[in-house]
């Protein structure tokens, strides 16, 4: 699908959609629960509903899980299918088995997994042991939501040592409160010895097996801070851009919540360790901005749906801003205005909502290559782009 976005304001008030970090946790504690609950989910997506139609195929003696492109169901569901289950197969879309699974594959393997990877498809055979599990915090916080998940459900107790800091440590504090939430108790403690030129102290989790799932009977993901990121930096693009973003919580331990202090005092150097979802609409932001903007720490964005260090760069250079790629980020050189022109979505939901923002102060029409890219986490972006004043044409 294409879309050709002409120049000009985006104006009013929108609600933020559901959180699809919070709702893909939610989902978990809810199937994991006897009785089962229900979460209330005004608004789905892809990657949503891929980690529900996962988890209700978990029911069956076999599974096979649909996980599409979503690398939050297959990371999150892979210690937890194997710890129900001897033998599942996890089918994938796109680049999804081309992303890579280490360490978590290998620690899973010390622990009683067999994983065998074909043509579409990850074959693991072999139930999940209990034990010291050893993972490198800066490599994906993904894998230690899913053994956070996986190891209360197991008869004996468990351990996940982090061998380096933890990066996007607010998703693992989210999982700690929904399995609070859900009954499960999981320690967190100090390492002996520090990490690295600042000396930082190395993380523990100490989770006790045989517990049970008790969520409560109904829960209600947060407002997504990663979506909402969009358009509250549409006011910081667009000239005459003026929009509000309701029910998202200053309180929140998403991560991404920190997009409004970056905006408000915007930085010259951005360290995108924690933050790499908001990259993107940030370097949109900073194409537009006085001055050098450099982004660093952001290597894991290679490893998204799309290499999304070379896909925003690209997106900033094909509508006219002046960007050069970095091994670990990018550095970006302001102008005023951006000149517009035609933009690959790279089947990237981030890359395509960032084109769709940056066209808000562009001097021509912008033309977006695979739109429909959006469905993966934001459905309705254009819906709701449209029904801010934005002229869209599907092409």
């Amino acid at each position: 699908m294409k879309m050709m976005i002409h120049p000009g304001p985006l104006s009013g008030s929108l609600p933020a959609i559901p959180s699809k970090s919070h709702g893909h946790r939610l989902f978990i504690a809810a199937a994991l629960s006897n009785p089962t609950g229900q979460v209330h989910l005004p608004e789905t997506s892809e990657d949503l509903e891929a980690t529900r139609t996962c988890l209700l195929a978990l029911s069956e003696k076999n599974p096979v899980l649909p996980c599409r492109e979503s690398g939050s169901t297959l990371r999150f569901l892979l210690p937890v299918a194997m710890a129900m289950k001897e033998h599942v197969r996890f089918l994938g879309e796109g680049r999804l088995l081309q992303r890579p699974l280490s360490p978590l594959k290998e620690e899973m393997e010390r622990h009683g997994c067999r994983f065998h990877l074909g043509k579409g498809e990850l074959e693991v055979n072999g139930l999940l042991q209990s034990g010291s599990y050893h993972l490198p915090g800066d490599i994906s916080s993904q894998y230690i939501t899913g053994l956070l998940f996986a190891l209360p459900m197991l008869n004996g107790d468990s351990e996940i040592l982090l061998t380096t800091p933890l990066e996007s440590k607010g998703y693992v504090d989210m999982t700690l409160e929904v399995l609070m939430d859900a009954g499960i108790h999981v320690d967190v403690t100090t390492q002996q010895g520090t990490f690295g030129p600042h000396r930082e102290a190395l993380l523990k989790y100490i989770i006790p097996g045989g517990q049970r799932y008790q969520c409560p009977a109904q829960t209600t993901p947060e407002g997504d801070w990663s979506n909402g990121a969009f358009w509250l930096a549409a006011n910081y693009v667009g000239f005459g851009n003026r929009v509000t973003c309701t029910g998202l919580s200053a309180a929140s331990l998403q991560g991404d919540r920190v997009v409004s202090e970056l905006l408000r005092d915007f930085p010259n150097v951005i360290d995108g360790s924690q933050i790499p979802d908001l990259i993107p609409i940030l370097a949109v932001v900073a194409a537009v901005r006085p001055g050098i903007t450099t982004i660093r720490h952001a290597e894991r964005l290679r490893l998204k749906e799309s290499d999304r260090l070379e896909t925003t760069v690209r997106l900033i250079r094909d509508l006219g801003g002046d960007a050069d790629e970095l091994p670990d980020g990018m550095v970006i050189r302001g102008k005023p205005l951006l000149r517009g022109g035609t933009v690959d979505g790279c089947n990237d939901h981030r890359i395509v909502m960032a084109a769709a923002i940056a066209a808000t102060n562009c001097m021509e029409p912008v033309i977006i290559h695979g739109a429909e890219a959006v469905n993966k986490s934001y459905p309705g972006f254009f819906r709701d782009f449209k029904g801010l004043g934005g002229k869209i044409n599907e092409i």
